[in-house]
């Protein structure tokens, strides 16, 4: 049994697991007293261009209330396209080593748990006075880019600016409207010129797109999940699917990503670089691209999967997902390192970069706002706040924490999910081997998406294979689910 009927029981079991993962679940007395003091400080405005004129606007989740970045395009003579990503000036309100920002030097991120948010700004700042809400005049760092027809971003710069999002739209409404399922957004089409506004930056998100893709960019697709929670119940789960309101947004944080590592390099300065190497298990590529009849080389080569993958999209779309989760688990995950001048710190494998810095959610990131001060202090030319010893720091108790997020998400999906299908106890599913640790042998079912141990066959199966489970039990007290290989 379980205590779902306390109405609260989600919650205690997240808040637990914050905790027992080396998480801070709540602020401080001195967190909320600087707080205070923000709310009654007036932000420095030299240096800082007023660009509130522009018909700035955001695309997000529609429950998001957390607001990082802004986008504006503008179509030039000679074919080109000026893209500006505005993102949340955190660090003018957050001062280095204040009490806040110690508070997100330990959580390092805000942690997205099925039924409660772990902010790891106080939501006075990070859904308010730091989010770059509708209506609203705030600061933010802008990186003004240059797309040019074949995609590539020859020119770059950075610098300060007042501006004011003029519509928050959600990839719910705009995504379907980009992919031609459905007609202009109401809100679209009353503020006069948004349409064309979105419409430019969806040609310089494909631009942007079909560079990276011919560099060898990988073109994965997953099904993510949300719990439907509704007075501390788990009614079901439902997937959220992308779309081009999605892929736009992802390749103008991309973009700003690359280009904010670059400006840092190209000025001398330290940086904080995420990096993807190439995949720990690439036999195991090989072999779920011969199971296609498809061949890869014996050595990691990102074009030769890339077209592999786009090939496998447009021969079967419906299980592209499962192919690329297979896949991505056998890439394996990132980690943040210091890039030096002189020295490579490694690129992004999937990304195709060889440059690549978080920067573009600082609301939701400690590395973003690392990134943030780090750029800051070029722009100011001021000395940098941080030593390479301390970036050094930064960078092993971020890559920590980011596997302390993980480890609640997925234990908290986990109980959500065991809760959902309690009901379906001795159905089959479709699934994948997505893990073979010291823990077990782990799969996922693709629908609804689950994940569970194997407690029997479990010998027979290797990381990426298909098989078919049975579900022997799902307890929603651990959240442990049980599958038998058929």
């Amino acid at each position: 049994m379980n205590d779902q009927g306390s109405g609260n029981w989600l919650d205690g079991k997240a808040h637990q697991a914050m905790i027992d993962n080396g998480f801070e679940p709540e602020f401080s007395n001195d967190v909320w007293e600087q707080i205070k003091q923000i709310q009654s400080s007036v932000v420095n405005d030299i240096g800082v261009r007023d660009m509130r004129d522009l018909l700035w606007s955001s695309i997000d989740n529609d429950s998001s209330r957390d607001l990082d970045q802004i986008e504006w395009a503008e179509q030039l003579e000679n074919g080109d396209i000026r893209v500006l990503v505005g993102i949340a000036d955190v660090d003018s309100l957050v001062p280095v080593y204040s009490p806040i920002d110690m508070h997100a030097a330990q959580n390092t991120v805000t942690v997205y748990t099925q039924s409660e948010i772990f902010p790891m700004l106080p939501e006075e700042l990070s859904t308010d006075l730091t989010s770059l809400n509708e209506g609203v005049d705030r600061h933010a760092v802008v990186a003004e880019m240059t797309i040019k027809e074949n995609g590539d971003v020859p020119e770059s710069t950075f610098y300060r600016a007042l501006v004011n999002n003029r519509a928050k739209l959600s990839y719910e409404e705009i995504g379907p409207w980009l992919d031609g399922k459905a007609d202009v957004p109401a809100k679209v089409a009353g503020l006069p010129g948004l349409r064309e506004q979105i419409e430019l930056q969806d040609k310089a998100a494909n631009r942007l797109q079909a560079y990276r893709t011919v560099k060898g960019a990988l073109q994965f697709e997953s099904i993510e999940s949300t719990a439907v929670v509704e007075n501390g119940e788990v009614k079901s789960i439902r997937s959220v699917e992308p779309n081009g309101a999605r892929r736009l947004i992802e390749n103008f944080m991309v973009a700003a990503n690359v280009e904010m590592a670059e400006f840092l390099e190209n000025n001398g300065a330290l940086s904080l670089r995420r990096v993807v190497n190439t995949p720990k298990d690439w036999d195991g590529i090989v072999r779920i691209a011969a199971e296609y009849g498809e061949h890869l080389p014996a050595e990691p080569d990102q074009p030769a999967l890339a077209a592999f993958l786009a090939k496998r999209r447009a021969a079967d779309p419906d299980h592209f997902p499962d192919l690329s989760l297979s896949i991505i688990k056998l890439i394996g995950n990132g980690e943040y390192v210091v890039q030096r001048q002189g020295e490579d710190a490694g690129g992004h494998f999937g990304l195709a970069v060889r440059d690549y810095a978080h920067s573009t959610a600082p609301n939701r990131r400690f590395t973003d706002i690392v990134i943030q001060r780090l750029v800051k202090s070029v722009i100011d030319k001021t000395p940098s706040p941080y030593t390479a010893d301390e970036l050094d720091s930064i960078a092993e108790h971020a890559n920590l924490q980011e596997k302390g997020a993980r480890k609640v998400e997925r234990k908290m999906r986990k109980i959500v999910a065991a809760s959902v299908m309690q009901r379906h106890i001795g159905e089959n599913f479709d699934a994948i081997v997505t893990g073979d640790t010291s823990a077990g042998v782990f799969a996922r079912i693709l629908r609804p998406p689950v994940d569970g141990r194997i407690v029997n066959g479990e010998y027979n199966v290797k990381v990426g294979d298909k098989i078919r489970v049975r579900l022997l039990s799902a307890n929603p007290n651990n959240g442990f689910i049980d599958f038998a290989v058929n």
